[in-house]
């Protein structure tokens, strides 16, 4: 017959989830390694991937861009990969990849300004030069939607 496990007492090991059974939930293995927890916590940056850090950066830009030009309410903003080629968005003369591009609509959609992150990432070092670039794209996208130059857009674009 065999009798019944009895109950181990918790170890300096064991987490607020352990059971205090011998075959209950381990964080750990029986050498005090494994999981101990998330690599970092959710607000720090390491734990935003890439995409989601050049996100950040367009709503940056177009945030402080709108509190300027309210008319930019109105106007969709969207982060794409890359261009694509079927859309006649690249230049083949000149073999240049956009960084960005307008999108007039018409019939009840909202205009449209696509920012295209691989190409600014390969561009730029680190994350202040990417946050300056994307700023500037921003402008000079909005600049051509508004009819405008860049500079009336935004007084200290190329200044930076």
């Amino acid at each position: 017959m065999n009798s019944p496990v009895p109950p181990r007492e918790p170890g300096p090991d064991d987490g607020p989830g352990d059971s205090g059974h011998a075959h209950g939930p381990r964080r750990r293995d029986r050498h005090g390694r494994g999981m101990r927890g998330p690599v970092a916590p959710p607000q720090v940056p390491l734990a935003v991937s890439r995409s989601e850090a050049f996100d950040d950066l367009v709503r940056d830009s177009v945030g402080r861009l709108e509190r300027r030009w309210p008319q930019l309410s109105g106007v969709e903003f969207a982060v794409q990969e890359v261009p694509r080629s079927d859309d006649g968005e690249l230049d083949e003369q000149t073999e240049t990849v956009p960084l960005g591009r307008v999108a007039e609509a018409g019939g009840g959609h909202p205009d449209r300004i696509v920012i295209y992150r691989r190409p600014v990432e390969i561009r730029t070092r680190n994350r202040d030069e990417r946050a300056l670039l994307v700023h500037e794209v921003v402008v000079e996208q909005v600049a051509e939607l508004l009819g405008l130059a860049p500079e009336s857009v935004d007084p200290r674009y190329g200044q930076d």
